[in-house]
């Protein structure tokens, strides 16, 4: 063999190494967890580029969890020739499946982090991003495990950070305003403490669910909603067949034809609020339910006493007054960066302006009197 051959032949193998590392991992059992993000085989770095990698598929939610503004590169694998089966409630996925997001904040010319409005994306693009963190959602035998990973200074990797970690952010706006956010990766017990939807039953993905998913996403090979695209690739099973019957959240910051601004405040309490809020959560011993499911009555707070608010209430009477969002009490926690008032609990050190302005009007439109 000449000697152009040979270097031809490592080129080949190492080649060939480098793409069997970017295969995603399957780890079925065993808590033998990677330290490193990059040995889970879901993400690369590419072109410039934070991205997933082949055969792994991003995602993006209709209305998103608040997260101090950050943005949010989300991912799912499944293991070959495995599928999710539909449910409306939630999906159920096959074991092996890895979910990913990864928190990041776009940032200018000048290196400054911008606080903008998150919106759907296929990759992340370095140089005008800054990572903070990836959480990664893992389906076992026994169940899921959430497990937050910390990027480095350098943007290269990230690291398994079990105790969480904290960062001074600055954030700037368009008008030149700064915002100062004091951004917590939570630790691992957090992770599964927001995760557990259903008291005592353990974590389960809150995101990647039917009413949250069926919205259009623009892949790299076109624009296709995304359940649509997932029965397609045969990442789920079971779907009805017509797109219309599945439930729908609004589309946040730019609702749809004919999505009403109940629709819209609704969808907005789900996403943040609902997973703790509903009649199997945490929060269900607050008689407080803001799931899709309750009707718009006592159980969702309309005229409703809180329960044990303490200074939580901030002396209001009811948790949603008709008419007059400054009487609520869940205008008031929304609002709130302190922490014992606030609400959601975690996930933020700062208030949603734009979210809190729909949840304002909103209460403001209703109708009647407590």
């Amino acid at each position: 063999m000449s000697m152009k051959h040979a270097w031809l032949l490592i080129a080949a193998l190492l080649l060939a190494a480098c793409e069997q590392a970017r295969t995603p991992l399957y780890l079925p059992s065993g808590e033998d967890y990677p330290q490193k993000l990059s040995e889970w085989g879901v993400l690369q770095q590419r072109d410039g580029q934070l991205q997933p990698v082949e055969g792994v598929q991003p995602y993006d939610l209709n209305t998103p969890l608040f997260t101090d503004y950050a943005h949010k590169l989300r991912t799912v694998w499944m293991p070959p020739g495995s599928h999710a089966r539909y449910v409306e409630t939630r999906f159920d996925y096959p074991v092996g499946t890895v979910l990913s997001k990864t928190f990041y904040y776009p940032v200018d010319a000048q290196g400054r982090l911008l606080r903008s409005e998150p919106h759907g994306a296929e990759a992340v693009v370095l140089k005008r991003g800054r990572l903070i963190e990836t959480r990664i959602l893992l389906r076992q035998e026994q169940g899921w495990v959430a497990l937050p990973y910390v990027w480095d200074e350098a943007q290269r990797e990230a690291t398994l950070d079990w105790a969480g970690a904290s960062f001074d952010l600055q954030l700037h706006d368009e008008a030149g305003e700064v915002l100062a956010v004091d951004y917590q990766v939570p630790d691992a017990n957090q992770c599964a403490g927001c995760h557990e939807e259903q008291a005592g039953k353990g974590v389960e993905p809150l995101g990647p669910k039917a009413r949250h998913l069926n919205k259009d996403f623009a892949y790299a090979d076109g624009t296709a909603n995304q359940l649509q695209y997932w029965q397609n690739i045969g990442f789920l099973q079971g779907m009805p067949a017509d797109i219309a019957s599945v439930p729908r959240n609004a589309l946040w910051s730019a609702p749809r034809e004919g999505e009403s601004l109940e629709h819209q405040a609704r969808s907005y309490l789900d996403a943040n609020c609902s997973h703790c809020h509903n009649p199997e959560g945490p929060g269900r011993t607050s008689g407080l339910y803001l799931d899709p499911a309750t009707p718009l009555s006592i159980a969702y707070g309309l005229c409703k006493q809180p329960v044990a608010a303490g200074k939580g209430s901030g002396d209001r009477l009811v948790d949603i007054h008709p008419g007059a969002p400054e009487k609520s009490v869940l205008s008031f926690r929304l609002h709130s960066t302190d922490p014992s008032i606030m609400m959601p609990e975690l996930g933020r050190s700062t208030s949603h302006r734009e979210g809190l302005e729909v949840i304002d009007r909103w209460i403001a439109s209703l109708d009647g009197e407590c």
